[in-house]
This record gives structure tokens, sequence and C-alpha cells, in this order.
């Protein structure tokens, strides 16, 4: 049998009629008074909103943001790439029968992201490397709605970090924390401007630390947080409760394309390394251990006869390495780099790769069941490298070295291309890390005296090999 939902008053069951209508006055005079209680403190047309406990105002992020948000900027960029035409538009005379001009056509692509300032005297702003990664164009738009332009400086895809210069000198800097302090369960706050939103402010906990292996960068060590991330917070700040930088917001896990609660940030510390070489060199110069490592399983943690759950296997160590002149040695389990605990591979491969060429480490490990400690030095793979501008102007903002190439050809003596400045000559002359020197106006190259003679004239044309591809690279 059906019958019909009705709201009914909670009337308790009373053994008695006199009990029973006693309470219902109770009841209605309860209510009437609540009921005046709210007309009386309420203004008409308005909502009871509290503004304190227990004679304490209610916590705001406002006065904190106030502070902040002048240190956060726009990114907006513009590329321009050249359109592939048809063959036959390719061909001279068909362009000339039909009048087709024959400017090469041009299509440009805009991106947004944001970015955080980091020294307001000198116009300093940090971001991401895939927001302006390729940009021909880089426009800021300031918080209070001025629009400038900037340079990059430099970039380092491993970690995707990048540092611009604004055309202001007047910008509010965010302070940097100490990311090494953060806890899981510490309140954050994401600024940047997700969907072009400028100014959008976020807020959530520290998910989790140390998060790697997601290939999204070479190096990581992530921050996760549940504050909302979404495509044009890259390169925007994520800041404590005390409005302190403590890190630098970089990618999401978006399976429909928006924010599921699960986003990432690069850690302050991580940053600042980087950022402090790229201000320096204008690119960063890692150095070299030479050591493999892998992470620590039960089975591995069993045969190496220890109960240690967590650290790095080293599973190779290359001869004449830093790392064998360290005395490391393959089955050694490293449990602590510099006095912090190594977790896994990825770990250590992470932090040594954040050291700065000609760095000291020090390294705590387990061998044979005995605990040892070892001091080595990280290598600078150009120290024997020299300035372009040493060999010709034309070549200001490279370093070059000599190397040896060896192919299905035999073994040659070639000059390598190592960390060069964007935007310097060696860049605008076409010439990218790692590249490979074989000719030079037409002359071959085999060492940096042969390189200097061969463009006493200037660079005409260079011949080099990239990413095993032999180019050649014309003066513009």
């Amino acid at each position: 049998m059906m019958s019909r939902s009705t709201d009914y008053l909670p009337i308790p069951t009373c053994h008695s009629q006199h009990a029973h209508q006693q309470h219902r006055r109770r009841y209605w005079l309860s209510a009437a008074l609540l009921m005046l209680c709210a007309a009386i403190v309420t203004p008409p047309g308005q909502t009871a909103l509290p503004t304190a406990v227990a004679g304490q105002k209610l916590p705001s992020l406002a006065p904190m943001l106030e502070r902040v948000m002048p240190g956060v900027v726009n990114v907006s960029t513009v590329t321009r790439t050249e359109i592939t035409d048809h063959p036959l538009l390719r061909d001279p005379f068909f362009r000339r029968f039909f009048d087709i001009p024959g400017q090469p056509r041009e299509r440009e692509s805009q991106s947004l992201g944001s970015g955080v300032v980091i020294d307001g005297e000198r116009g300093i702003i940090a971001t991401n490397h895939h927001v302006v990664h390729g940009a021909d164009e880089i426009r800021l738009t300031l918080h209070d709605g001025r629009r400038v332009d900037a340079r990059l400086i430099g970039s380092d895809p491993e970690t995707d970090i990048a540092v611009l210069q604004a055309e202001a000198d007047d910008l509010p800097p965010v302070p940097l924390a100490d990311s090494d302090v953060l806890k899981v369960g510490d309140f954050v706050v994401a600024i940047g401007s997700p969907f072009g939103l400028a100014q959008t402010v976020t807020s959530g906990i520290v998910s989790a630390l140390g998060r790697t292996g997601l290939g999204i960068e070479g190096y990581e060590s992530f921050i996760q947080t549940d504050a909302s991330i979404n495509p044009g917070n890259s390169g925007g700040p994520l800041v404590n409760l005390n409005g302190e930088l403590v890190g630098i917001n970089t990618a999401i896990l978006a399976p429909g394309g928006g924010n599921v609660g699960i986003g990432f940030a690069i850690p302050t510390n991580m940053a600042r390394a980087v950022i402090e070489q790229i201000l320096e060199h204008g690119t960063v110069r890692r150095g070299l251990f030479g050591a493999a490592a892998q992470d620590l399983t039960p089975e591995l943690a069993e045969a190496l006869g220890t109960d240690e759950t967590r650290g790095a296997v080293i599973s190779n160590v290359e001869s004449g390495s830093a790392a064998e002149r360290a005395g490391l040695k393959p089955g050694d389990l490293v449990l602590a780099l510099d006095g912090k605990p190594v977790s896994s591979s990825a770990d250590l491969r992470t932090r040594i790769g954040l050291l700065r060429a000609g760095s000291e480490l020090r390294l705590s490990v387990l061998r044979q069941g005995r605990r040892l400690t070892l001091t080595g030095e990280v290598e600078d793979p150009f120290a024997d490298f020299v300035h372009g501008e040493e060999l010709h102007p034309q070549l200001e903002g490279a370093l070059l070295g000599e190397r040896i190439r060896v192919s299905m050809h035999g073994r040659r003596r070639v000059v390598q291309v190592g960390p060069l400045r964007p935007g310097s000559p060696a860049w605008l002359a076409g010439l990218r890390e790692g590249d490979l020197l074989l000719g030079a106006n037409g002359y071959e190259v085999g060492s940096l005296d042969t390189l200097g003679r061969a463009l006493q004239a200037g660079i005409d044309r260079l011949r080099v090999v990239r990413d095993g591809q032999l180019l050649l690279l014309a003066r513009r």
C-alpha cells in the first residue's frame, strides 16, 4: 500500500494526553523564541554570518594575499613558425605565373602561463620552461595591469625552470621559504592564471612530498597538492600561509583535461639551485659522478643482508669516474647524501644532478653489513672548455671544447658545443648544446685552433652533427 510522504513535527510518544500537550507547548514556545532572536539580530533581507568565534575573529587569507599577489605575473608568449607550402607552390615558375608572393608565410601561436617575482630590483621572474620554450616574444601582465616585455635569461628543460627579466624594476618579490621543512598536511595556496583568469587563488594542503617517477621532467622531486591547479597555472607560485614561496606549479594529473585534485609543484630549494646557475651562467652546468643506481627492493635487501627498506643500490661505477675515486663500489647501499636520507635511486640521481660542477659530497653507505662514509667531488665535464668569444665574437655565449667522436668511419677529433646562453651570438648562429662541429666555412674542423682559423672572416656556414643528424647552419 502506497502512502504520501508528509513532514511531521518530531513529537515524542508520551504515556498521558496531558504530558503530550505540555510537550507540544514547550516545543512551540522554544521555536518562537528562536525566531524572535533571529529577527532581532539579523537585519531584514540579510543572512546571519558569524564574524567571530569565542571572541576571536575568523581567520582569513586576505591579508597574506594582499602582500603576495603583486609578485605574481601573467606570462603570455608568441611563437612564429613558417608554414610549409605544397610542393607545387615551391616552384618559382608556378608562383610567378599565378602572381603568388614569394615571401614565406608564418603562423603565430600563443600560450598563457604564470610567473613569480624572485628579485624585484632586477625584475627577475621565475616560471616554467614549457611556458616560454621556443617563444619569439614574451610579455608580462603585472598585478596593477601594466604590460611589459621580458627577455629569457635561460631555462632548464630537465627541471622545467626558466628565468625571465622584465623591463621593470619596481616589482614586489615573493620571499622564498625552505621547502625542506614542508610536511604532508601543511596548508598551501596556489596563485596563477588558470584558463587565462589572472590572479586566481586556490587553496589546499600538501598531499605528498618527493614524488618521482612521473616522467614529467628529467629530475623529479615534486610537491603534490590538492590545491586546484589548471592549465595556465604553470609557473605560478605555491605559497604557505606566511606568504612564502614553497614551490612553482608545473603539472597536473588530469584524465579529463581539468583539475582532479592532484597537482605538482617544483620545490623551492630545487628551483633556487637551478635559478642561481641560470643567473650566473645563462644555463645549468651539471656535474658528472659516474655511478648508476637502482631502487632497493625486498629481494635486494635480503640478498644484501639488511633490514633497510629505503635507499639506492649502486649497480655500476664507471672506470676513472669521480664515483670510483670516492671509493664507491657496485652493491653499495646508499642511505644518505650530505646527511639527508636517500629514499630511492631517483632521489639520489636528482640530488646529485642539482649539485654544481665541482661540488663536494658525502655519502653514507652500507657495505657487507658495515656503515661507511665516503667523500667525493662532482666532476665538471666542461672544465677544459673555452669561451667562444676567445675564438670569434660571433661565438660569444658558448663553451667549446675538443672531443673524440667515434663513428662507423673511425675516430676523429671534433669541437663540441657545451652550455650556451639563449639569445647570445652563438645561439643566434644556430648552435645548440651538444652539437659537434665538423666544419666551418668549407674547412674541416678538428680542433679549436682550426675552428678559429676557419672563422677569421666571420661565420658563413657551419656543418654540425646534432642528435645523430648532419646539419648545415647558414648565417641569417
